[in-house]
């Protein structure tokens, strides 16, 4: 596995990923970005999140990745949630759905959620 990207003081790279960058993209090409950022021991931060469809295929393909030596998954965490679980059932049939939240995505074994609400999500990240 290649080794992550620190700072003369040990820090850990994070990469902030615009909606505009992504926004063209197929859902594989997105995951692929986010995978090959948390691989390398980055945090990932997305301006605009990912579909639900996507949030769920992120989780599968991470799944298949996997392995004790070398990957050992990642943490994701979302805010604010989808607003589909609010909408109008004409606007989920219609494919309407609120995709604008950040989300952040790092290597399970350096992210630790602290606390999260609404309007907040509060991390602690360690070097490992």
């Amino acid at each position: 596995m290649p080794e992550a990207k620190t700072s003369d003081d040990g820090g850990v790279q994070i990469d902030l990923i615009s909606g505009q960058r992504m926004e063209n993209l197929a859902s594989m090409e997105k995951i692929r970005i986010i995978l090959d950022g948390v691989r390398d021991g980055n945090i990932v931060i997305l301006e605009e999140g990912l579909s639900p469809d996507e949030e769920s295929k992120l989780i599968e393909v991470t799944m298949t990745e996997i392995s004790p030596d070398e990957f050992n998954g990642i943490e994701i965490e979302t805010y604010p949630r989808s607003q589909t679980n609010d909408a109008s059932i004409l606007d989920r049939i219609m494919g309407k759905e609120e995709t604008a939240k950040l989300t952040v995505i790092g290597p399970a074994n350096q992210i630790e959620t602290l606390h999260k609400d609404e309007t907040l999500i509060s991390a602690l990240v360690s070097r490992k």
